[in-house]
């Protein structure tokens, strides 16, 4: 049910989001003289940019239709804490945030769990391995912004299905291994953060002060990008703010706009992605980073555990998914060397590589899409995808030989 709003385009309305347009009767708040005056004649005008409105499910009625299973709370809850301990130093596996830039296809998703659940128990002694389950797709311009925001992938914008389709999935998902999920905004995590066990901030939103804040109340580490022009500085900055409270506002599981208290995040770490002016998953640029958590007091002999994750994708795959498993393998060779200040490394991946545009309706839309193929970056494929998560495996075993 999409209310529109009467006066779209109408520059006189000085309001953005109201149902109504003409004048009403409404009881005077600050009436100096109420003897004499009831009521004052208000406008309750719209703005003229707000098409309209679609009323949003309510938090907890979708989560009490799509309940966790004890399977799921299990593997939700050992993710997060096993993540935490990476991060503290306390186990020292590598931490492999792994799967599809963004998932469009339900049923893929599912096939690619199947794969990555056996490949994350083969290679458990020496990897936490958590399935990349983004939905939504932060954009520089405009273009699809994922499963959410754009389920049926024709403009219809059919938010409530979309999250409803994302709880079903991430339902099944974790009954099979934990996930990871961007956060974007402050209102979807409501609908869906019970069922993440890592969370991240990308890029163009790590400087935002409210991703800081809800970052600062989720009950999963997250990791913040350095930014688009490979300023490592504000994800620094944004670890800081998080790791302590908040007040901001949100909306509760009801679905009641309310003021949001937090007690603040110490879980969380750098993602190292690469930027305008370069890469930055060499040596030198993890050494370079560390030296600047140091600086910040995120890492200290107080503090030891690793909080740099390699991106392998974006800045530093320079946009070309080939050079992925490049970028692992130098991340790997570091790993073999002793290095302890990298925590894991984030992959795109998908059942095959590459990627793909959505043909235009009269082509099929939707429904003439390539099986396991990406819409948004390109990924690699499920083979190499493979040989990459073996390779850093063996990375952390050659890293525990040299300290016998």
């Amino acid at each position: 049910m999409f209310i529109e709003n009467s006066h779209l385009g109408d520059r006189s309305k000085s309001e953005d989001w109201r149902s109504k347009g003409p004048d009403v009767e409404r009881p005077s708040m600050f009436c100096l003289n109420c003897a004499s005056t009831s009521s004052h004649r208000r406008r309750t005008d719209d703005g003229f940019r707000i098409r309209g409105y679609d009323p949003l499910t309510a938090p907890d009625l979708l989560q009490h239709e799509l309940p966790l299973t004890a399977k799921s709370k299990e593997n939700i809850f050992n993710g997060r804490e096993q993540a935490s301990s990476i991060l503290k130093g306390d186990d020292d596996r590598l931490l492999v945030v792994v799967g599809p830039c963004s998932i469009h296809d339900p049923n893929a998703a599912l096939e690619y769990s199947d794969r990555l659940a056996k490949l994350s128990e083969k290679l458990s002694k020496d990897l936490l391995i958590i399935m990349r389950a983004y939905l939504e797709k932060p954009r520089t311009t405009v273009g699809w912004k994922g499963l959410i925001n754009d389920p049926e992938i024709d403009g219809s914008f059919q938010i409530n299905k979309g999250l409803r389709i994302a709880r079903e999935l991430f339902v099944k998902i974790t009954e099979k291994l934990p996930i990871a999920g961007e956060m974007l905004d402050t209102i979807s995590p409501q609908f869906l953060s019970d069922l993440f066990s890592l969370g991240a901030i990308g890029a163009r939103t790590t400087e935002s002060q409210l991703h800081r804040e809800l970052a600062s109340g989720l009950s999963f580490p997250v990791g913040f990008k350095n930014g688009t022009d490979g300023n490592i500085d504000v994800a620094i900055d944004a670890i800081r703010a998080a790791a302590n409270p908040h007040h901001f506002l949100s909306v509760t599981k009801p679905g009641v706009v309310a003021i949001v208290g937090t007690d603040g995040n110490e879980d969380g770490f750098i993602i190292l992605r690469g930027g305008k002016n370069g890469t930055n998953y060499d040596k030198d640029s993890v050494q370079a980073s560390v030296a600047k958590l140091e600086k910040a007091g995120i890492v200290s002999e107080a503090k030891p555990g690793p909080r740099i994750m390699v991106d392998c994708s974006h800045g530093n795959s320079e946009k070309n998914h080939n050079n992925q498993p490049k970028v692992a393998k130098t991340v790997a060779e570091q790993l073999s060397n002793g290095d302890r200040s990298i925590c894991g490394v984030m992959i795109e991946s998908n059942i095959n590589e590459g990627r793909q545009n959505v043909p235009p309706a009269e082509e099929g839309g939707k429904s003439a899409l390539k099986y396991g193929v990406s819409i948004t970056d390109a990924c690699i494929n499920w083979e190499t995808t493979e040989a990459t998560l073996e390779e850093l495996a063996a990375s952390i075993r050659n890293r525990r030989q040299l300290s016998k």
